[in-house]
């Protein structure tokens, strides 16, 4: 029998586990996940708000991709999910088709009988909206789940609200360094291609035949303006490539905090990647998503990370020596959030291919082609 200081450590801990991520949409997947495993439901979502009745967001955890491809349209804030939206408070349901607020499903949406909602806020401040259906049971949702769920909501709203406010300084920052940018761009080149331009129209405007010593003036000016350029590129580049793929996989180790106990070999490229900073960090959190389940789940004493391009792809492995899990039961996993892993690789038009073995071990492989981002 779970007491509650053990509930309580593992909401902490699937909080604390949301929170090491770098981008809100993480975040957000893994409390969906986290309320999902908490309870032991079949589905689950978490829906933020936009502030004017609709959704910003919305992270599901117990459907697979093909389900939701299936599915033509996300939740627009109707029915019960805007009922938690406005009314702000719990709702428990054993079926929640019997409820007047129910609105109903969208073609190709899976049955979902019981439900159980909560507002995850901060004082009067709404940061989002916990869903949960149908437990693995089949009994209907308890007191005690709710009081979970509620708890729940409360630590997710502090690290919603930090990860939204980390997207703020980070949108900011970027906001800066443009206009910082585009001021020097201003100040220098672009005077001096303005200045350029002009010679040309009055040696246009004049009739005169050019003499070559002149030209080469204009030429010499030209290509002056255009190193100048290939400076500010360059070292935008630097800024953004400050760590290559072998230094930024060691700074997601530790940032995992792994046990000593486990052993963790990384075998990588002393390179920049082959993406665009953006791309490249997005795909690096799949992997990580896949270093964090072999550290957190799999028992492992050994985990290598093997990373190499090969056939115009760029390939991620990540093995361990753990106790494997039966791979059939991938789409109902709880807290694995390798559904999530998988939606993300499809963004670059990637694969993640999961082979696992019971008491040998867990390959994951993301598979991303070069060229398209």
């Amino acid at each position: 029998m779970t007491t509650i200081l053990e509930q309580l450590k593992d909401i902490s801990q699937a909080v604390m586990y949301a929170v090491e991520a770098r981008e809100l949409e993480v975040v957000l997947q893994r409390i969906a996940d986290a309320a999902r495993d908490l309870v032991k439901t079949k589905y689950a979502a978490l829906g933020i708000p936009d502030g004017q009745g609709g959704l910003n967001f919305f992270m599901t955890s117990g459907l697979t991709p093909e389900q939701e491809a299936r599915i033509p349209h996300r939740p627009k804030g109707y029915g019960l999910i805007g009922a938690i939206m406005r009314e702000k408070r719990v709702i428990r349901l054993e079926n929640m088709g019997d409820d007047p607020r129910s609105y109903g499903f969208p073609d190709n949406h899976p049955y979902m009988g019981s439900f159980l909602g909560a507002p995850v806020m901060v004082a009067n401040h709404l940061y989002g909206m916990l869903y949960l259906s149908d437990k693995i049971d089949g009994l209907p949702f308890t007191l005690e789940d709710e009081i979970l769920v509620e708890t729940l909501a409360g630590y997710a709203a502090f690290a919603i609200a930090g990860a939204e406010l980390s997207q703020k300084e980070s949108r900011l920052r970027l906001l800066e360094e443009r206009e910082r940018i585009g001021m020097e761009l201003h100040d220098g080149v672009i005077q001096s291609l303005y200045g350029i331009g002009m010679q040309v129209d009055m040696l246009q405007l004049s009739g005169v035949t050019v003499e070559q010593e002149h030209l080469s003036e204009i030429v010499g000016q030209l290509n002056n303006a255009i190193e100048e350029i290939r400076r500010f590129i360059g070292d935008l580049r630097s800024k953004q490539n400050k760590m290559t793929v072998r230094d930024y996989f060691e700074y997601l180790k530790s940032n995992l905090h792994p046990s000593k106990s486990i052993n963790i070999n990384i075998n990588a490229p002393d390179t920049y990647a082959p993406f665009s900073p953006a791309v490249f960090e997005s795909v690096a959190l799949i992997a990580n998503e896949a270093m964090s389940n072999a550290i957190r789940h799999a028992d492992a004493t050994y985990i290598n990370i093997e990373i190499t391009e090969a056939n115009g792809k760029f390939i991620i492995s990540v093995s361990d020596n753990g106790k494997g899990f039966d791979t059939d039961l991938l789409h109902s996993s709880v807290g694995l959030g390798l559904s999530n892993m998988q939606k993300r690789a499809s963004l670059y038009g990637g694969t993640v291919q999961i082979v696992s073995q019971d008491s040998v071990g867990t390959e994951v492989k993301i598979v991303i082609p070069l060229g398209t981002h």
